[in-house]
């Protein structure tokens, strides 16, 4: 269950995934999410990361090399676009029960798929994970005591860190003593560093 990933692609994004999750495997890495974005809806946006969140823009640069050899041959995204390797950055996409651990304490924004009592968001404090849920402190709207509620897992459409000082100052923490960190933690204000190839297919 720990490895476990939200995986909610669909269409394009899903046949990408399904692609280029083994392949960032055998390099060590593990795929946070895909997505096609952009005003166009032409850039194609893969995040990774190693399996203690961090991602050099080494890494970034190498999984880009892997990942644009395998699109080359697979050709999964029909006409041109562009491919966007990057870290999950400071603010980033909760995917797995571990990620919900790791960033315990930390604000975090939840939307379901199905409401849980009468709502489908959810903006509160993490406090982890038990039990197939993830544990979310909730203010209440009338004041007083903070609530914990659990939100099941296999129910989360989205998940991601609310971008914080105190997040800020966290991530910087975690990456002293590592070189060149795409994780966006030495950027104020930004979500991350990406790395981008041009590729045309078809």
């Amino acid at each position: 269950m720990v490895n476990e990933r939200l995986g909610r692609e669909t269409g394009a994004a899903l046949r990408v995934a399904t692609l280029v999750e083994p392949v960032l495997a055998n390099l060590g890495f593990r795929l946070v999410r895909v997505r096609m974005s952009g005003a166009s809806g032409r850039t194609l946006q893969i995040m990774a990361e190693r399996p203690d969140g961090s991602m050099t823009i080494d890494d970034c640069e190498t999984a880009s090399r892997a990942i644009s050899r395998l699109l080359d041959v697979e050709d999964p995204v029909s006409g041109r676009y562009d491919l966007e390797v990057s870290s999950p950055g400071i603010d980033r996409p909760l995917v797995r029960p571990e990620d919900f651990e790791r960033w315990a304490g930390h604000e975090a924004k939840i939307e379901m798929l199905a409401p849980q009592a009468g709502r489908r968001r959810f903006r509160g404090i993490l406090g982890g994970f038990a039990d197939g849920e993830v544990r979310l402190s909730l203010d209440q709207p009338t004041g007083g005591e903070r609530v914990m509620v659990g939100l099941p897992f296999a129910g989360i459409a989205e998940a991601k860190l609310v971008l914080t000082d105190e997040l800020i100052a966290d991530a910087r923490k975690r990456r002293q003593g590592t070189a060149a960190m795409a994780d966006g933690s030495d950027w104020d204000n930004r979500p991350g560093i990406e790395i981008q190839d041009g590729d045309d297919n078809g």
